[in-house]
């Protein structure tokens, strides 16, 4: 029989907040974490805007000694993951920690780390470089350093599924405890791609938007969307056996109660653009969580503000729910944070999780022109309180990755 999953702990570094309530409170009010770079120069670059985390410290997290030895994504991995551990009142047990496990996404990992080794190596010599060159750079570095932080022996590894990792990290983490292999997951994801050749190798692929008007950049579901806005940090949730958790007399968030994941097998970069893919992905979530569409009342999209991923994600949403889907609200967070690749799925759970437990829809902000093509209800400009007895979190990645999370409240 497979055990139930609560969500127990939250933790999030986001360009709207440096904590979960910071970030909340941006996402009630409707704030937008998107500016003008600040960590090179953009003047003669097409893409000038992005959504920077401001005013985080990593002292506050990590020694600065062990911070020379971790990549800005690792850094952003284990200060969410912190905080998402002292929320959750585990630190307080003694109990082993041999089935307490990490799944921690990333969708290009230490790309800032490669970016600057390669310069050292041009100018030095390639056998100057630094010898943490490689424990910095490689994805799954971010999910070692949190079970070292935290001593956990359990199921550790890194989901590499483009913008889907980091809600397939979740739903992989909630399997893996629904299936009895560990008690207790740090499941999530971490990005820090705000660099020259990040931004640089997406504006070629033309995914970026050129606008610099911050508030016409990432304008999810509207007709004038123009390509999506970088973002960084990252998110993360501590998943626990329900029994493991009540026993415990822990908060619970709400539940992790079903998760779909497939592929569309269509191209390398483009959704299929009748959304059969992510359609069928949903419908596996719902299945899993043993509910039907009926119970849905609000979808986190992916919603990245690009001309085919918005309209490929309504056609799904239609395509699976019917004449139904014009009850749902489906709006996209994106609008306020940017889209963070594989920290993107780990920071919309938490503000999934969080609409849930508030009982309150978050807005698709500076939505001004309607498009046809994605004529849901979007939430436009303002949220407001409403019941969401389950919601979807929906990621769709490059080389067609789909995955879907429900979130539930702990009824």
């Amino acid at each position: 029989m497979r055990r139930k999953v609560a969500i127990t702990g939250l933790g999030c570094l986001t360009p709207i907040g440096n904590t979960v309530e910071e970030t909340w409170q941006s996402v009630v009010e409707g704030k937008c974490g998107i500016d003008k770079i600040t960590r090179y120069d953009t003047s003669d670059r097409k893409v000038k805007l992005a959504g920077e985390l401001k005013g985080f410290n990593p002292d506050d997290y990590i020694d600065k000694r062990e911070q020379r030895k971790m990549d800005l994504f690792t850094v952003y991995a284990v200060a969410a993951s912190a905080q998402a551990m002292e929320d959750s009142g585990l630190l307080k047990t003694e109990e082993p920690r041999d089935r307490w496990g990490v799944i921690m996404a990333s969708g290009i990992g230490g790309i800032s780390t490669i970016e600057e080794e390669k310069v050292r190596g041009i100018q030095k010599g390639y056998d100057r470089i630094s010898p943490f060159f490689i424990p910095k750079c490689t994805s799954n570095m971010a999910a070692g350093n949190i079970a070292l932080r935290f001593g956990m022996k359990g199921f550790c590894t890194c989901v590499v599924t483009a913008c889907a990792s980091g809600t397939n990290a979740i739903g992989d983490a909630a399997r893996h405890i629904a299936d009895g292999y560990d008690d207790v997951m740090i499941a999530g994801g971490a990005e820090a791609s705000i660099t020259e050749l990040a931004i640089g190798g997406f504006t070629s692929l033309k995914a970026l938007t050129g606008c610099d008007d911050v508030e016409r950049a990432s304008i999810p579901f509207d007709a004038e969307r123009s390509g999506f806005v970088m973002g960084e940090g990252a998110g993360a949730l501590v998943l626990e056996e329900y029994e493991h958790a009540k026993a415990r007399g822990a908060k619970i968030y709400g539940i992790l109660a079903g998760y779909g994941a497939n592929c569309d097998a269509y191209h390398i970069t483009a959704p299929r653009p009748d959304g059969s893919g992510a359609a069928r992905c949903m419908q596996m979530a719902i299945e899993d969580a043993g509910i039907t569409t009926g119970y849905i009342d609000y979808i986190n999209a992916h919603g990245t503000s690009t001309k085919l991923n918005d309209a490929g994600e309504t056609a799904a949403v239609k395509l699976l729910f019917g004449d139904d889907a014009k009850r749902i609200k489906m709006s996209s967070t994106k609008s306020m944070t940017g889209h963070l690749l594989g920290a993107a799925g780990a920071v919309e759970a938490v503000i999934t999780t969080k609409a849930v437990e508030q009982g309150f829809l978050p807005p698709t902000i500076h939505y001004k022109v309607p498009d046809p093509a994605c004529d849901l209800d979007v939430v436009p400009n303002k949220g407001y309180k409403s019941e969401i007895r389950y919601a979807l979190s929906n990621s769709l990645g490059f080389g067609g990755h789909n995955a879907t999370i429900v979130i539930g409240r702990d009824m």
